[in-house]
């Protein structure tokens, strides 16, 4: 006899073995109906992949670096606060109302790596229910052309998250131009 595989080939088998066969099941009769019914199995759902593609764009254009031409520097301070929000909070937040509880340092970062690092640390102030942090993207001194790379990328990461609430650049003691003061919501 040979070993199996994991497949069985048919055989052919002789006519002797047919007859031993019939021989054995010759008695056979078949089960009575139990009345059991063999229950549907679910359908698979359709996947809406267009659907899914036209979120994952729309959530790529939401995480973009790039601000609409409505919101581009106007050469001002550095500011946002969201809609509804009493403007009172920039001026509070200008003149140090609020003690600043964490800070992140960008100083040296590609983009990628400031992107995840400050992803990162706003998602561990609001763990800690901290309300309001600076962050340092720095003045450009140290990049191509001294212009601040980080600086307007910061404000666009900013303006995408919705646990921000405001920023304002800093008060010269506290960075001034190279670094952003922000409010974040309150945790629960």
């Amino acid at each position: 006899m040979k070993p199996r595989s994991g497949r069985s080939s048919p055989t052919k088998l002789s006519q002797a073995e047919v007859e031993a066969f019939r021989a054995a099941v010759a008695g056979a009769r078949p089960l009575p109906d139990s009345g059991r019914i063999e229950p549907m199995r679910p359908r698979v759902r359709p996947l809406p992949r267009q659907r899914l593609l036209d979120e994952r764009r729309v959530l790529g254009d939401l995480l973009s670096d790039t601000l609409p031409w409505e919101e581009a520097e106007t050469g001002e301070a550095l500011r946002f606060v969201r809609p509804g929000l009493s403007h009172q909070v920039l001026r509070r937040m200008r003149r140090g109302h609020w003690v600043i509880e964490a800070e992140l340092d960008l100083h040296g970062l590609t983009r990628d790596e400031a992107s995840v690092h400050l992803a990162e640390f706003l998602q561990a102030c609001r763990k800690r229910q901290l309300r309001c942090v600076r962050i340092v993207h720095g003045k450009g001194l140290g990049s191509k052309n001294r212009e601040p790379v980080l600086k307007h990328k910061v404000r666009s990461w900013l303006m995408q998250r919705d646990e921000v609430l405001a920023f304002v650049e800093a008060r010269p003691c506290d960075g001034g131009i190279g670094a952003v003061i922000v409010m974040l919501k309150a945790g629960r």
